[in-house]
C-alpha cells in the first residue's frame, strides 16, 4: 500500500513537472527540488550506466527495470506525458488570455520553494553566499537573452533538445524559455499537437543524450560541493523571478508560421504603470491571489508528501 501511494505520489508530481516544462520561464527541476525528488531523479538517471544497458542487449528486463529505479521513472515520465499532451492547450490558453495570474502563480511558487530550500542548508559560508548570488546572475542574464531565428532542420531539433533538457533539470532555468531562445519552442508546441513522431523523437533522443550527460555533472557538484551547489540551484530559482514578473510590455513583434502576430522582446513594467503603457487592467487583486495560491500550493504540497508516505 506504502509502494502505491510513492509512485501515485510520483505521478502528481511528474504532472507537476510536465505543467511547468510547458511554460517558458518555469523549470521542471524547480518542481523535482520543491517536490523532494531532485536527487533520487539524479540518481535514477545517472544509473542508465554501460554495465546497466548490457541487461538490455541480454533480454534481462527485469534486473534493467529494477537496476535504473524503472518503477520511479515510469510513474514520473507518464505523469509528465499526461501534462504535456492534456495540458498544453490549457497553458497555452491561460498565456494569452490570463497571463497576470498565471505568472503570479509561478513567481509565488517559485521564491517561496527557493527559501525553503535555502532553509535546509545546514551550514551556512561565504561560498555558499556567493553561490546563490551568481546563480540568481546567471538566472538574470539567461532570462533577459532575445530570441532568435534558427534554422529548422532535423539536426537543430536534436541539438535543441540537447540544450533545453539540461535546463529542464536545473531549478529557475526553464527548458521551454531556452527552447525560446533558439527559436524552437512554437516548433516543438506545435508537434506536440499535430502528434509528429518523427519530429518528437528526434527531440527525444537530442533529451536523452543531453540528460545522461549533464546529469552526471550535476550529481558529482551536488556529492562534492552540496551546500554551495543548492545555493547556485537556488539563486537560479531566484533569478528566474526576472522572467516570470507578470506586468509585461511588448517591445517587439514576431510573425509566427501560422501568419500570427506573437510577441517577440518585452520588458518588465511596474503595476502602476502598466495601465498607461499596455492599456489592459493590471489585475492587482486577481495577481496577488495567484500569488498567494503559488506559495500555499507549495506548503500544502509538502505537507500531504509527508502525510502520504507516513
Amino acid at each position: 500500500m506504502r509502494s502505491i501511494k510513492k509512485y501515485a505520489l510520483t505521478y502528481l508530481k511528474g504532472m507537476a513537472m510536465g505543467a511547468a516544462d510547458i511554460v517558458p520561464g518555469v523549470s521542471g527541476g524547480s518542481i523535482a527540488l520543491i517536490a523532494g525528488i531532485y536527487q533520487e531523479l539524479l540518481n535514477s538517471i545517472n544509473s542508465f550506466s554501460v554495465d546497466n544497458l548490457k541487461l538490455l542487449t541480454r533480454f534481462e528486463l527485469t534486473k534493467f527495470f529494477k537496476a535504473v529505479n524503472g518503477k520511479f521513472l515510469l510513474s514520473l515520465l507518464l505523469g509528465i506525458l499526461t501534462s504535456v499532451f492534456a495540458l498544453s492547450s490549457v497553458i497555452t490558453y491561460l498565456m494569452a488570455n490570463h497571463p497576470i495570474p498565471l505568472w503570479s502563480f509561478f513567481s509565488g511558487l517559485i521564491l517561496v520553494s527557493a527559501f525553503l530550500i535555502l532553509k535546509d542548508i545546514r551550514r551556512w559560508h561565504l561560498g555558499v553566499v556567493l553561490a546563490v548570488l551568481v546563480g540568481a546572475l546567471i538566472a538574470w542574464w539567461v532570462t533577459n537573452l532575445p530570441p532568435t531565428t534558427t534554422p529548422d532542420a532535423i539536426w537543430f531539433t536534436f541539438l535543441s533538445g540537447s540544450i533545453a533538457i539540461c535546463a529542464m533539470i536545473l531549478p529557475g532555468i526553464s527548458g521551454s524559455f531556452i527552447l525560446l531562445i533558439l527559436g524552437q519552442y512554437e516548433s516543438i508546441l506545435q508537434a506536440v499537437k499535430d502528434r509528429n513522431v518523427l519530429k518528437l523523437a528526434v527531440f527525444a533522443a537530442g533529451c536523452a543524450v543531453g540528460i545522461l550527460t549533464f546529469s552526471r555533472v550535476v550529481s558529482w557538484l551536488l556529492k562534492k560541493y552540496h551546500s554551495v551547489t543548492i545555493g547556485l540551484l537556488s539563486g537560479f530559482m531566484l533569478g528566474s523571478v526576472n522572467e516570470l514578473w507578470p506586468w509585461k510590455l511588448v517591445t517587439a513583434w514576431r510573425t509566427s508560421s501560422t501568419g500570427e502576430q506573437k510577441p517577440f522582446l518585452d520588458e518588465n513594467v511596474l503595476p502602476g504603470n502598466y495601465m498607461e503603457l499596455v492599456g489592459q487592467e493590471p489585475q492587482v487583486l486577481a495577481a496577488i491571489t495567484a500569488f498567494a495560491f503559488g506559495i500555499i500550493l507549495v506548503l500544502l504540497i509538502e505537507w500531504l508528501a509527508a502525510k502520504l508516505l507516513d
